[in-house]
């Protein structure tokens, strides 16, 4: 028998005004996969995210996370989830260590500390526990971004550019950790990334998005082909563009 999605999104609907930001979208994730979602700005990304977090409220359509459905039984799925993106800072003015406490207490997590100090170990910031989170580097600070993202052990793990503004070797080293943290663990990661190196090393499948529809979907190498491009980024500027078809 088939396990349930992790995310089950059918008919989901969102405009603002006249403008429509997600048109109709419908998608799933099996459990231990790691789903792209890709294109330009505005193509609705951010909005489909908002909308699984229960940020936003969809004009229709539904939501299942983790069998529950977001718009009747929202807590519940939400406990089992976090979501990290450079775009969302956290207070500058308290320590990293007050930051992750917070999180910790407002998922109910047992022993917070214990799980304070395990995610600092293994994400290598021991040492930044008492700094004023404001005066972190780029690369700090999105190693303390995820683990407010982990700090409740999550099953479901919604990405937004993790790796954005990072030199090449920090960047390189959160990709690696969240291979293992999947291998591991079997978290299930949507991830949306302006990185097609990122999202060709990490996804399983890819959501190509445009004007707040999903226009295809497929491996990266299944959208290649499709595509007759060289690399997926030619794919997602073909589409961006709207300058070719999938290839017959």
């Amino acid at each position: 028998m088939p396990l349930e999605p992790v995310i089950d999104v059918r008919a989901l609907t969102k405009s603002f005004g006249a403008v429509a930001a997600v048109d109709r979208i419908s998608f799933a994730v099996a459990p231990g996969t790691t789903v792209g979602l890709l294109g330009g700005n505005g193509a609705g990304k951010t909005t489909t995210i908002a909308m699984l977090l229960g940020l936003l409220t969809p004009d229709s359509g539904s939501i299942r996370l983790l069998g529950h459905d977001i718009g009747t039984d929202r807590f519940r799925a939400l406990a089992r989830l976090n979501f990290s993106s450079p775009y969302v800072e956290l207070p500058h003015r308290l320590s990293v260590r007050e930051n992750l406490t917070v999180f910790a207490q407002l998922y109910g997590v047992r022993r917070p500390a214990g799980r304070i100090a395990e995610l600092a170990r293994d994400l290598q910031f021991e040492n930044l526990l008492d700094r004023r989170t404001g005066i972190l580097s780029a690369g700090q600070k999105t190693r303390v971004s995820l683990a407010k993202a982990l700090i409740n052990s999550p099953e479901l793990l919604l990405l937004d550019e993790p790796t954005a503004s990072l030199d090449p070797d920090t960047a390189d080293w959160v990709r690696s950790y969240l291979e293992t943290l999947r291998a591991d663990h079997g978290v299930t990661i949507l991830l949306a990334s302006h990185n097609m190196a990122e999202v060709e090393r990490l996804c399983d499948s890819i959501l190509m998005m445009r004007d707040g529809r999903i226009v295809d979907r497929g491996s990266a190498q299944e959208l290649v082909t499709r595509y007759g491009r060289d690399d997926l980024e030619g794919v997602f500027l073909a589409i961006a563009r709207r300058d070719a078809v999938a290839a017959s």
